[in-house]
């Protein structure tokens, strides 16, 4: 949802399936940013007056309804994506933080208590982005300056501001923040958060994925399973006795690979899906905890990069 692409442009996919429909090879499940119900959807065919002045020239003018305006018929929305780089500079590291010197609390409502603003933020020109301090050298001071180190004391006078701030002539809504940390950095709260999100989404992959190949797997067991004489297998299941798929209804999946069966063929088969169960499994942990591990680990900056944030902004033109 809401992804940006290279040209800026929004890839959004809605479905076009509910739970419990059937579907089949070949189907369409999802509409892409550029298709209606499948087709490519190649705009509207709308009534428009020419105007033209003294011939047809680069002056002319194309008059089109209020409603197309009012309706938002042509409006696309956009992706931009800003960014801000903690560095550590010879006066001192610079810090991502919502203590700002000289900046009134209405300028930070947008802000949490990293500095860094939040997911669903309406932004007008101007607002704050990321929050941002710089470390600056004793100068001679100003009557204004001194002023500023009598009320706020002697941070306001070591730092200066240089937050991420919207671009004049931009406005929009907050879809998306990435935090990027130096391995060793100390992680704020909002990296952590962040993280954490990554990490539940990466375990839900996983869930789904071993979700599936179980789904496979018993099904297959389940063909093998069907109208077999049973040697032996779990609780009140009688010898000699046949199994049907009443039968294995009556148990858990997992429980199924304790029926011994008199064909030696079909129990090495099914020997052989359990081995193949037991790698899918591991394999799909093996994979989920590389990319815990790569997440938990930090990031490469550019040298003297301490801490990157990336804001992504959903724009309507």
């Amino acid at each position: 949802k809401f992804q940006r692409s290279n040209q800026n442009t929004c890839i959004n996919q809605r479905p076009l399936v509910s739970v419990g429909d059937a579907v089949k090879a070949g189907d369409i499940i999802a509409d892409g940013p550029s298709t209606d119900l499948g087709e490519l959807a190649l705009g509207r065919n709308i009534l428009v007056a020419f105007m033209p002045w003294h011939g047809y020239n680069f002056e002319d003018s194309i008059l089109i309804s209020e409603r197309i305006v009012r309706d938002d018929v042509f409006t696309s929305i956009h992706i931009e994506e800003f960014e801000v780089m903690a560095r550590d500079t010879k006066l001192g590291p610079e810090d991502i933080t919502r203590d700002i010197p000289n900046v009134s609390d209405e300028a930070l409502r947008n802000l949490d208590e990293a500095g860094i603003v939040y997911i669903g933020a309406e932004l007008n020109p101007s607002d704050i982005l990321v929050g941002k301090v710089t470390p600056k050298g004793e100068s001679p001071q100003t009557p204004e300056e001194k002023l500023l180190r009598a009320i706020f004391g002697e941070k306001a006078s070591d730092v200066r501001d240089t937050s991420l701030k919207l671009p004049p002539g931009v406005s929009g809504t907050v879809v998306e923040v990435r935090v990027f940390s130096r391995r060793g950095i100390d992680k704020d709260e909002r990296a952590l958060a962040i993280e954490s999100a990554e990490i539940d989404r990466l375990a839900k992959d996983r869930d789904d994925e071993r979700k599936i190949v179980e789904s496979s797997i018993y099904d297959r067991l389940k063909q093998l399973l069907i109208n077999r004489m049973v040697v032996s297998g779990p609780t009140d299941v009688a010898p000699n006795s046949r199994i049907t798929e009443s039968v294995l209804e009556t148990y858990k999946p997992r429980d199924w690979w304790q029926f011994a069966l008199k064909q030696e063929k079909v129990m090495a088969s099914i020997e052989a899906l359990k081995k193949e169960l037991d790698a899918a499994r591991g394999r799909l942990q093996e994979r989920f905890e590389e990319k815990v591990e790569k997440v938990q680990s930090g990031d490469e900056l550019l040298p003297g990069g301490l801490k990157m944030v990336k804001v992504f902004v959903a724009v309507k033109r």
